[in-house]
């Protein structure tokens, strides 16, 4: 005999829910806007860095990170960007771009 599934299973709309990533700092997956996209560039002069990209538009593979400071050092200390996005070395603009998004909350009212 079939069972059928449970009533909010059954209404549970898969279109209006955002797609869940997992943080490379501290793991825990979580909706898609509330975590910091990482893709990696690479400089005319050939050296490759990860770079924030808010706008999640920049070509290649991404890596997913919450905005937050503590994760940030989770996933350095981790060297989890080097191995989400291999080849990266640098990572300043990720760490610049994390430290003013944590000044502006700050100065928030």
């Amino acid at each position: 005999m079939r069972q059928t599934p449970p009533v909010e299973a059954q209404t549970r709309s898969t279109a209006s829910t955002a797609p869940v990533r997992t943080c490379i700092g501290c793991r825990r997956s979580d909706s898609q806007p509330s975590l910091l996209r990482i893709a990696k560039e690479t400089t005319a002069a050939g050296a490759t860095s990860a770079v924030a990209d808010p706008k999640r538009r920049l070509p290649g593979r991404g890596a997913w990170l919450h905005p937050t400071i503590a994760c940030l050092a989770l996933a350095l200390k981790k060297r989890a960007i080097g191995r989400a996005l291999p080849g990266a070395v640098e990572s300043t603009n990720v760490q610049e771009h994390i430290a003013k998004l944590a000044q502006a909350a700050a100065n928030e009212p």
